[in-house]
């Protein structure tokens, strides 16, 4: 299922690149969390499942009985029957234990849907949600839909599998679109985000490697700094400038947790002009050195936070 992506030059971070099983459609694979289990001890044996991932694909993790705990992006997320994970390409994952869970897992690419369903369901989106709790109306029909493509997934026979693609790809555009715009998120509302703030988000995204200058957004964007805080404050809860730092510490974190490359590297990377600036802005936020911080991200129990991680590469592959 999976493979990890070699290249000539040093991995800035292991990213897990998409690999289907012989035989089966590109680009989308289906399968059940007590598969997954089976692949990930045949490949590598309890102690190997305890490292992060970066996968370049999206996951879909629901369950059918139990309960799982998941970390994405060194948040946690209770899982429990009925409940969807979404995970995007990018977002670091940790996986709990995986034995008391029962569920599926749908792992497909970006680019195996239309571009329609990719806008529609806002596939592209690094601040969507990742846990969703769907109402009783919206649960059943999520369990239909995800039944139905794990269905077709299997049945190959009869059919051509240019048609078989066909059949998944219009499948699986139902289910991420019932999940994306019809499932409640946990917890209250978020209240709109305002034109201003999209703008200011998109462009940190962009350009949170090149500038951590609030005064660079705002006249990037042509508002002032104080209509940006207040935009931000309106939108995500926290002032501009914490925003943007927020995210630089987010992608920190990213690249300490899947890479060894040292903190000198991940601060060129980050466009910090030593390691010693990237060390003192890390630790003034979050309290630990960045190498610390990848010791405890990679040592921690299930437990204390999800840090089992299957790498579920196929045999031979």
């Amino acid at each position: 299922m999976t493979v990890r992506k070699r290249q000539s030059k040093p991995r800035e971070i292991a990213d897990i690149g998409f690999a289907p099983a012989v035989g089966t459609p590109a680009g989308v694979e289906i399968m059940s969390l007590a598969k997954l289990r089976e692949r990930a001890a045949v490949r590598m044996g309890r102690a190997g499942l305890r490292a992060p991932q970066r996968p370049t694909f999206h996951h879909l993790i629901t369950l059918t009985s139990g309960s799982l705990w998941h970390t994405v992006d060194f948040a946690g997320y209770a899982l429990e029957p009925g409940s969807w994970l979404w995970i995007r390409p990018g977002q670091v994952q940790q996986w709990g234990d995986l034995h008391e869970a029962e569920g599926t897992l749908v792992l497909f690419e970006g680019d195996f849907l239309d571009p329609a369903t990719v806008a529609a369901a806002r596939m592209d989106d690094p601040y969507a949600r990742v846990l969703h709790v769907p109402d009783t109306e919206d649960r059943h029909a999520l369990e239909m839909a995800v039944n139905h493509l794990a269905l077709e997934f299997q049945a190959l026979r009869g059919i051509s599998l240019e048609s078989h693609v066909v059949v998944l790809r219009h499948l699986l555009a139902v289910l991420v679109l019932r999940l994306s715009q019809r499932t409640a998120p946990a917890g209250s509302p978020a209240p709109d985000p305002g034109e201003t703030f999209l703008h200011f988000r998109d462009a940190v995204e962009r350009d949170f490697t090149r500038t951590r200058r609030l005064e660079d957004y705002a006249q990037a964007l042509g508002y002032s700094p104080r209509t940006l805080s207040r935009a931000t404050l309106a939108g995500a809860g926290v002032g501009a400038k914490e925003f943007i730092d927020r995210r630089v510490i987010l992608e920190a974190k990213r690249l300490l947790a899947h890479g060894d490359q040292p903190a000198s590297r991940v601060a060129a990377q980050l466009g910090f002009t030593s390691a010693t600036n990237f060390s003192k802005f890390f630790h003034q936020r979050t309290d630990q050195s960045p190498l610390a911080f990848r010791a405890t991200v990679r040592g921690r129990s299930s437990k204390d936070g999800g840090s089992e991680a299957p790498d579920t590469r196929r045999p031979g592959r």
